[in-house]
């Protein structure tokens, strides 16, 4: 069988206690009342340092605890910052391989075949560009003035046109394509 020790309230403080204690034990007695007195007040005192020092004891450990605490939440606000820049820097590389294509694009237009287009009449040369890859038509009307290209493309059946024309808007755009 298991005895159980009672327990004092959380709301009673030993150094309350033991006053209480002395103050029982003076009125029971008057002579050895005031001994009991003096010794409930240097309990009392002694149960105050003891109190004191308690909590100078735990104030480093209190103080540690919370700068651990801390610690932690800037290694996690480190992390989402690196994964962000991580992202950015993924978003940086895929825009620069986009200008990168674009360039690419413009070049294949370069040179003579856009001055050869240039002097064709306009039907014979939507003729010609309906039968190319519509990146390098795109390219080439582009190059061209936006007189001749505008002519080259009335001359075109709409489909054709308004491929060419999808391809020519989205390689003017300014902005990041995705």
């Amino acid at each position: 069988m298991k005895l159980s020790v009672p327990r004092w309230p959380k709301t009673l403080r030993w150094d309350r206690c033991a006053l209480i204690l002395c103050v029982a034990v003076l009125a029971l007695s008057t002579a050895p009342g005031q001994r009991a007195l003096q010794a409930a007040e240097s309990m009392a005192n002694a149960t105050q340092d003891e109190i004191e020092r308690f909590c100078a004891n735990i104030a480093d450990a209190a103080r540690d605890r919370r700068y651990s605490l801390q610690r932690l939440e800037l290694e996690k606000l480190r992390g989402e910052i690196d994964e962000r820049i991580v992202a950015l820097e993924e978003k940086r590389s895929e825009y620069e391989g986009w200008l990168a294509r674009r360039d690419a694009f413009l070049a294949k237009a370069e040179g003579g075949v856009v001055s050869i287009y240039a002097s064709m009449r306009p039907d014979a040369a939507a003729e010609r560009l309906a039968e190319v890859r519509a990146e390098l038509a795109a390219a080439i009307l582009m190059k061209l003035e936006p007189r001749v290209a505008g002519v080259i493309l009335n001359e075109m059946n709409s489909k054709s046109a308004a491929a060419l024309t999808t391809i020519i808007a989205s390689a003017a755009r300014p902005e990041d394509p995705s």
